[in-house]
């Protein structure tokens, strides 16, 4: 004798289709109403995205506010970066300009020939290296590559040139001096 088929929202069907008492314990533990697990309203769904869009522009609009508040502070003035005995040719020096949260790269390229350039790849702002004896910054994240003398990008997926900060040599000490919008 066949046993009557309850309505599908009354049941509950484990996804193997084996009975309750074959099933692992942790299954009775989570039990999963498989009918109605996909089941969503409308109403909930709209909510949802509503929800998240909006989330999404309260935080476009918070980028956008600290953004404005960062172009409002004062031009910086000249900043002691370091002293030309304590960087080797080739070498470089990581320091921040204008403010504390611009990470830029100096490096010296021969003895009387110093350059410095933001250190965040105009892709994605992953820190370039630089790499003297090839002549280019090098950004890990995608293998853009920038010309060391002038910040200019050769090759990767940078869309432009890396900002280049202006320098002061005197008595001895090197000075940033201000930021230019991209390479030279």
């Amino acid at each position: 004798m066949a046993t009557p088929i309850p309505e599908q929202d009354t049941i509950s069907i484990p996804p193997d289709g084996r009975p309750a008492a074959e099933q692992p314990a942790w299954r009775q533990d989570f039990p999963i109403d498989w009918p109605q697990d996909e089941y969503v309203e409308r109403r909930d769904f709209v909510k949802f995205l509503t929800l998240t869009s909006f989330a999404f522009v309260v935080g476009q609009f918070w980028i956008a506010g600290k953004q404005w508040l960062r172009r409002g502070e004062a031009p910086p003035g000249a900043l002691r970066i370091a002293s030309i005995a304590d960087i080797a040719v080739g070498g470089s020096l990581v320091f921040d300009y204008p403010g504390v949260h611009d990470s830029c790269i100096l490096v010296r390229l021969s003895d009387t020939e110093f350059v410095a350039f933001g250190q965040k790849c105009t892709h994605l702002s992953c820190a370039v290296i630089p790499k003297p004896e090839e002549g280019v910054f090098h950004c890990p994240c995608h293998e853009g590559l920038f010309d060391l003398r002038t910040g200019r990008q050769l090759a990767g997926p940078p869309p432009r040139p890396l900002p280049k900060v202006t320098l002061a040599v005197r008595d001895g000490e090197i000075f940033a001096t201000g930021v230019a919008a991209g390479g030279a």
